[in-house]
């Protein structure tokens, strides 16, 4: 019997949202980055733009630092719940064809996290700006719309690489144990050594399609490619995993 592609995305549907573990995170995404922008913007919002320190645009996302932890933990669940109780045997024995299965979570989990990530993404701009006064930054001033899809991509991202890590660690606690202290100090340890090669790590590369304005090597959307790139072999490696060691 040949199990529709349609049949497949909507069981990957159904197990993300009847599973608490999975769908939680995702919803963390939206509810942190409110959350924190609450917290931040009408105590120190202002003072901090009047500084000039920071890019203009990309301060309004300072949220993102937290939501990015919840779209790596939403990526991760993701996969690892099929490791559970022996998950994985029943979804491969309901659908055989394991490029099959697991393009249809890859999809899922992408799109959820896209939707879920540029919703976000204006979330974070406009509460941002509405403490901001005379600092705050119009949606149409260059960059700024850009930026609020931006947020959802880089999310998107985050969330497909931490997928693939997740099926080739058959974890989520390794990959959490992993992937958050890397973006959360790695980076800014490799910034202290070479400027040139942080450029290049997934969290630097995919956050410059937030900054209005850009110093490095990589502008918006090549930064972001950079980023997919990662999310790419991540997804590879897990799909590797599936297809060689998994039964």
């Amino acid at each position: 019997m040949t199990v529709s592609a349609t049949a497949v995305l909507r069981s990957e549907w159904i197990k993300i949202w009847s599973v608490r573990s999975v769908a939680g995170p995702l919803v963390a995404v939206l509810v942190s980055a409110l959350a924190i922008a609450l917290v931040t913007f009408p105590n120190i919002g202002r003072e901090q733009a009047a500084t000039g320190e920071l890019d203009p645009l990309f301060w309004l996302y300072y949220p993102l630092n937290f939501a990015q932890i919840a779209a790596i933990a939403f990526g991760a669940t993701a996969a690892s719940s099929e490791y559970l109780n022996g998950a994985l045997r029943n979804s491969l024995a309901a659908v055989p064809r394991r490029g099959l299965f697991y393009g249809a979570k890859a999809l899922v989990v992408g799109a959820l996290a896209l939707a879920v990530g540029v919703v976000s993404g204006f979330v974070m701009f406009f509460t941002a700006d509405a403490f901001l006064g005379e600092y705050a930054i119009g949606i149409g001033e260059p960059g700024a719309l850009r930026s609020c899809f931006g947020a959802g991509l880089y999310l998107a991202l985050v969330a497909l690489f931490s997928m693939g890590l997740a099926f080739l660690l058959r974890s989520a606690v390794a990959v959490l144990s992993l992937l958050v202290p890397f973006i959360l100090i790695v980076s800014f340890v490799v910034v202290g050594f070479s400027e040139g090669v942080a450029a290049w790590l997934p969290d630097r590369a995919g956050q410059q399609i937030l900054h209005q304005e850009h110093t490095g090597p990589l502008g918006p959307w090549t930064g972001i490619g950079v980023t997919a790139l990662w999310a790419g072999a991540a997804l590879l490696a897990g799909w590797w995993a599936v297809r060689r060691r998994d039964v």
